[in-house]
């Protein structure tokens, strides 16, 4: 490998001091020939000499930033090394081996900081244990560390840049003038790079940060979402929180901490579209554990053909260790539904049925097709759109009653849009990939991907689909949504995760609340709409479709 990249700074360094060496033979002639069209042809391009300097530039500023250009910066209890890196999309980088990393978007630049946390100081994080108090200082303590820590940063990597470019520079052209412009121009894209990346700073980024390491790792490192919602002193404190959870990380008994939620929120579980895939009641368990979740939502499609032989597969709802909240998807049957209703723990919403699970207030409706061979049937959307129009009439008449709905529950988006306005939030499935929007009444739509990972036929392709749940953080008082976090599994289940955090703009650091949603203004669907079933020519739903695989 060294020779191959030995030969090409050769050959390189020959074709850039091609254009010179043709100049020095004709100085010397003392009576050149007129120059013939095969001599113009033969001369390089002037751009080729600019291309090759900013090469070398380039080049040369990497390698410095590679060999030297990273400082040793003691931040609180760690120590960490902070390195710049190139990058086309900027941000920074976290890397807290071996759990995983944090990644922040925190600029927009062509080079990226990246910390590494190389080790606890023992003595440091044992003062921290022994003297809690100190914890209220750590915020300015790590914020004075990262600040020294970036000065220095941006010294050395100058220096780095320079260094780095100069030198390539003298073996590719052997002369001074050129090599110290490639070091010169080396240090003004560096400063144009760090100018970007400071007009682009936001410090906000430490509030929504995706990470990407071992499942387990996960709510320690990214932190409960009511101490995000509700400081807003946010760079230092939450800078603060972030090195103080990576302390607990590298506790001396080796030992992953214990995720503690904020008692004042109520952690929903959304999961969906499982399709008869085994390893999601693992998974599903897992963060039910690892989050202390209060009530797991299953918005349908669990099932692949609502057979009475699939029945078995159900059984795990009764130990995942929270209350099953369910809706009927068009891959369950009624034989399905009715052995849920069955099972120890489980909640069965249909027909607009409403029920408070963990302090919220869940409303639901099957889905009116059952269609498990995955064909369509005359009139499937307006059949959806009746089913949503009852689900709309049912949440009007419990908040009429005084006991409004907090979260309606749909399986195809189709159906859930039918109830803007009439309820903060509704959840749906179906689409096998997960989307968040505010419709135009208010209400939020949430649409989780397959928690199945599309199911055991996913394996028929190249590779697996992606296993896909999420995390919904409520406040315990208002039970409006405060946060979420979008949680990906490689497919068929693997051990690794990313977990990104998403706010809603209303509990952006400095927004003011967002106002309840408005009942949409359309008609009031009349009774017997309300009560009959969709006339599109449906199979019955009490046995499995004959056309079934």
């Amino acid at each position: 490998m060294a020779r191959v990249f030995a030969a090409a700074l050769q050959a390189l360094g020959r074709a850039l001091r091609a254009p010179s060496t043709l100049a020095r033979r004709r100085t010397r002639s003392a009576a050149p020939p007129a120059t013939t069209a095969a001599e113009l042809a033969a001369r390089p391009h002037p751009l080729a000499g600019a291309l090759g300097l900013v090469l070398v530039v380039v080049l040369g500023a990497w390698l410095g930033l590679l060999i030297v250009g990273n400082v040793r910066v003691p931040v609180g209890p760690m120590d960490t090394t902070m390195t710049l890196r190139p990058s086309l999309a900027g941000g920074t980088k976290i890397n807290v081996s071996p759990l995983g990393a944090l990644h922040l978007d925190s600029h927009v630049a062509p080079v990226r900081l990246d910390v590494n946390v190389d080790q606890l100081d023992p003595e440091r994080a044992q003062a921290l244990v022994d003297r809690p108090e100190r914890l209220s200082g750590l915020q300015d303590e790590v914020t004075q560390d990262v600040s020294r820590g970036t000065r220095d940063l941006a010294v050395r990597s100058g220096v780095a840049v320079i260094t780095g470019a100069t030198a390539l520079g003298l073996i590719v052209y052997r002369r001074a003038r050129p090599a110290l412009a490639a070091g010169g121009l080396a240090l003004t894209l560096l400063a144009a790079s760090g100018s970007t990346a400071y007009a682009t700073w936001n410090p906000d980024s430490v509030l929504e940060p995706r990470f990407s390491g071992l499942l387990t790792s996960a709510p320690s490192l990214v932190g409960d979402a009511r101490s995000i919602v509700t400081e807003f002193d946010v760079y230092q404190q939450e800078l603060a929180r972030l090195v103080t959870n990576v302390t607990k990380l590298y506790d001396a008994t080796s030992t992953l901490p214990v995720y503690r939620p904020d008692p004042t929120t109520i952690r929903v579980l959304h999961v969906s579209d499982i399709h008869l895939n085994p390893a999601s009641w693992k998974i599903i368990a897992s963060l039910v554990e690892q989050y202390e979740v209060n009530v797991i939502v299953d918005t349908g499609d669990t099932m692949d053909h609502g057979s009475t032989a699939e029945n078995g597969f159900l059984d795990p709802i009764e130990d995942l260790g929270a209350p099953y909240v369910w809706v009927r998807g068009n891959h369950d049957s009624m034989i399905t539904q009715q052995y849920i209703e069955d099972l120890r723990n489980t909640h069965v919403l249909d027909d607009g049925r409403a029920v408070t699970v963990g302090g919220l207030r869940f409303a639901g409706i099957g889905d009116p097709q059952f269609t498990p061979d995955r064909t369509r049937l005359a009139g499937a959307e307006a059949s959806q759109e009746l089913a949503g129009a009852r689900l709309a009439s049912a949440l009007r008449d419990q908040r009429a009653a005084g006991t409004p709905v907090d979260v309606a529950m749909a399986h195809e988006p189709s159906a859930a849009r039918e109830v803007d306005g009439e309820v903060p939030l509704v959840l749906a499935g179906h689409l096998h990939r997960s989307d968040m929007e505010v419709m135009e009444y208010g209400t939020r739509l949430r649409i989780e991907g397959s928690t199945g990972g599309s199911g055991l036929r996913a394996v028929e392709g190249e590779y697996p689909d992606p296993i896909q749940a999420s995390i919904l953080y409520f406040d315990r008082d208002s039970r409006r949504l405060q946060a979420w976090d979008e949680i990906e599994l490689g497919g068929l289940g693997l051990t690794t995760a990313e977990v990104s955090r998403h706010l809603p703009k209303e509990n952006q650091p400095g927004a003011s609340p967002s106002p309840p949603p408005t009942p949409a203004l359309s008609p009031t669907p009349s009774p017997t709409a309300a009560t009959t079933p969709p006339a599109s020519p449906v199979p019955p739903r009490n046995t499995p479709s004959p056309t079934a695989p």
